[in-house]
């Protein structure tokens, strides 16, 4: 599938993803988030892939936002469709999805960017990258996502700070917060995201999925996270990878997982 907004390569068992709107800082709007959509769709059904690594093109930004010119004459019941389309679509469908997404933000996260960022499993961070929720200089509030996944990475009291104030902060205090797991120097940021992948896509696909599972059930309104994590245990028990993995150790060789 061709793409206007979006760029998909794939490498071994790895696709990754970038963002292609240089002249518009790679700012979401609609259509790109409909094409994201699309490209996690191939992802979820394309059993080769077993990471995915998110990125903006060029040095300046990951997403500079999202796209004002389409929503600045919004109504109120548009701004909230604004909101729920984009959850359903693509924020909590990344944060949900069964396979590893890594962010690689190069540059300006700020607004959609940020909250795109934190909806991914993992975030690694260039050292020149800025990071902020700019929404209440617009008149208007984090809608995918921010207000809620802000807090739960780098605690309430500096959320508050970062999304009152509108400020930006650089990847040196991003890692600090907890909000990236890592900075590392530009030109080696992807190399760093796919070295971390390629450790990902040795594993057991099936047990990341539980495990991905369980650690979102831990942040869910009336889910015991415990509760979860019991049954995606006795599950992963009747998988073809537990029995590969299992034999493999008592085997004394590595295990080859087929993620079923």
């Amino acid at each position: 599938m061709s793409f206007t907004n979006i760029l998909t390569e794939k490498k071994g068992g790895l696709l990754t993803i970038t963002i292609n709107r240089p002249e518009k800082l790679n700012a979401l709007n609609r259509e790109t988030i409909q094409e994201l959509n699309e490209a996690l769709n191939l992802a979820h059904h394309d059993e080769e892939v077993r990471c995915l690594i998110l990125t903006g093109s060029g040095q300046k930004a990951f997403v500079a936002g999202a796209d004002i010119s389409e929503f600045a004459h919004f109504s109120v019941e548009e701004g909230r469709k604004l909101s729920h389309d984009g959850q359903v679509k693509l924020f909590d469908k990344l944060e949900n999805f069964h396979k590893p997404v890594i962010a690689a933000v190069n540059g300006f996260a700020l607004g959609g960017g940020l909250e795109l960022a934190m909806a991914c499993h993992i975030r690694i961070a260039s050292d020149n990258a800025k990071m902020g929720l700019p929404e209440v200089s617009l008149g208007v509030i984090p809608g995918y996502g921010g207000t809620q996944r802000l807090p739960m990475l780098i605690g309430r009291g500096r959320a508050n700070q970062l999304i009152f104030s509108a400020e930006m902060i650089n990847a040196e205090t991003a890692a600090s917060w907890g909000l990236v797991n890592k900075t590392v120097p530009q030109e080696q940021l992807l190399a760093e995201c796919e070295a971390l992948a390629d450790k990902i896509c040795k594993n057991s696909p099936k047990a990341i999925a539980f495990a991905i599972e369980a650690v979102n059930a831990g942040f869910e309104d009336g889910v015991n996270g415990y509760e979860a994590e019991i049954d995606a245990f006795g599950r992963a028990f009747g998988t073809a990878d537990f029995k590969e993995g299992t034999t493999a150790f008592l085997d004394k060789r590595k295990p080859v997982f087929a993620g079923k």
